[in-house]
């Protein structure tokens, strides 16, 4: 009998699975999932306790890939005019590997006039107007470093804490952590503008931890996730009768298996369906009010870094727990001041828009907005005409600059400092695994205790590294 019920299961979810329930949804589920805690469907994503109290609730991660010249944007060196057209100072760079340049390559002083902004003093480079304006809301660190110095290496440990494919990224951790408030909407979203990022998925995928906790791209056109809407012929009525009577196969076979499979497939369909009507609506920006949408620079129907924005401010009032917003266009080894102005133009103005809505709004407080890509920029210019390339900047891995804002952070503040040529972080070095065990720490969790066991160890985003920059914290 157990064996003809399982036929007849398989049989039915061959013949009835239209719509969304032919997918799985796979781009929420992935190919294998397991539940955390009890197995009961409904449970899989609810919200849970974190370790301590937490400053912030939920994340908006402005991820700009390719590596933003910290330079030419937040990070002012005089001193390079005076060394400008001259080889690098070779013990500024003895034992530093560069992706594409020689270490004597010319140093390159930014033709970018810095001013100070707001009450801070903090300076910010004509290139970033819109950013200025809101400088007493955001912490910039200038003192980041990093492990890699080539893209999709140093996309992974950013995002997942390790140079190796496989891991969970930082989004995953977070959902695994807390459990999501979202109920028609996934726990964890993904946004993208410019192109496409070097390490792929693997940036906001799950790894080892359960399939559900991973990233959900939502396209710029068309349904905000592929076979969304029901093919011609099905009514939602129908489709509703479909999937409870797949439910209740699945909870007989759960009954007799225990399997957490099931119950995770299952939460898969229901969630799907609630998204039919909540995940179209969410992405319609044309009713938020004029003025909202001129202060982004957002306009309905296109696809653009400023809707994306606009869109992240629309999922954490939904209850998404985390929003990942990538936008690759920041690779600037040839031309990199026409580099900037082009990403700074497609990305200032909404940079700013979205703190001061959020503070606006009343989200800011509990809403962690983080921005910065996998490493920086070198002193010296990139030139190589026989690749096409001339005033560039290479990827610089030992110094970089990143900034937070809202849950925990302390505003107005500038962290850390380069040396006068801006070769090393020499003042509060801030890596990688530390800005991990800060934002989950904000997020009320304890890096060391959020663990995962995987092939006989427990695993945690931080690996066995990690120090909370306590100076960040209001």
């Amino acid at each position: 009998m157990n064996s003809n019920l399982h036929n007849a299961r398989r049989r039915f979810l061959s013949s009835a699975g239209f719509g969304i329930g032919n997918t799985a949804l796979g781009s929420l589920l992935g190919n294998r999932a397991e539940a955390r805690g009890t197995p009961a469907a409904a449970n899989l994503m609810a919200a849970r306790a974190p370790h301590h109290l937490a400053r912030a609730r939920r994340v908006i991660y402005l991820f700009q890939g390719g590596g933003p010249s910290q330079l030419d944007l937040f990070d002012p060196k005089p001193m390079l005019r005076k060394f400008d057209g001259k080889p690098a100072p070779a013990d500024r760079v003895r034992n530093q590997r560069f992706a594409f340049i020689k270490p004597n390559a010319a140093i390159f002083a930014s033709p970018f006039a810095f001013k100070k902004h707001g009450k801070s003093g903090a300076e910010f480079s004509e290139a970033m107007p819109h950013l200025a304006k809101v400088a007493d809301n955001i912490a910039i660190v200038r003192s980041m470093v990093t492990d890699a110095f080539n893209h999709a290496p140093g996309q992974l440990l950013m995002n997942t804490g390790a140079m190796q494919f496989g891991r969970p990224s930082m989004g995953a951790w977070v959902t695994y952590g807390l459990g999501s408030e979202a109920s028609n909407l996934p726990a964890y979203v993904v946004l993208s503008s410019g192109g496409g990022t070097s390490a792929g998925s693997a940036n906001w995928g799950a790894g080892f931890l359960p399939s559900y906790h991973q990233g959900v791209p939502f396209r710029r056109t068309g349904d905000p996730i592929l076979y969304l809407s029901n093919p011609p012929g099905v009514s939602g009525t129908m489709q509703r009768e479909s999937l409870d009577a797949i439910g209740d196969l699945n909870r007989e076979r759960l009954d007799l298996t225990g399997d957490p499979e099931i119950a995770t497939r299952t939460a898969s369909f229901e969630t799907a369906f609630r998204m039919q009507t909540s995940a179209p609506e969410m992405m319609d920006i044309s009713k938020e009010s004029p003025e909202t949408l001129a202060l982004y620079g957002a306009k309905p129907g296109q696809s653009s870094y400023a809707n994306n924005c606009l869109l992240a401010r629309r999922l954490i009032e939904r209850g998404v727990r985390f929003v990942q917003l990538n936008h690759e266009t920041w690779d600037h080894h040839s031309q990199v001041v026409q580099g900037i102005k082009d990403s700074c133009e497609a990305t200032d103005r909404a940079n700013a828009a979205l703190i001061q809505d959020l503070q606006r709004t009343g989200l800011l407080d509990e809403t962690l907005v983080i921005w910065g890509g996998e490493f920086g920029r070198t002193p010296m210019a990139e030139h190589n005409p026989d690749a096409g390339r001339t005033m560039g900047r290479d990827h610089q891995p030992s110094a970089f600059t990143m900034w937070l804002a809202g849950g925990g952070i302390k505003p107005g503040l500038t962290l850390g400092a380069t040396d006068e040529l801006g070769f090393h972080a020499v003042e509060d070095r801030v890596h990688v695994h530390d800005l991990h065990a800060t934002v989950l720490h904000l997020l009320g969790l304890d890096h060391l205790k959020l663990t995962h066991r995987h092939q006989g160890r427990d695993f945690r985003l931080t690996d066995v590294h990690g120090e909370l920059v306590t100076k960040l914290f209001t």
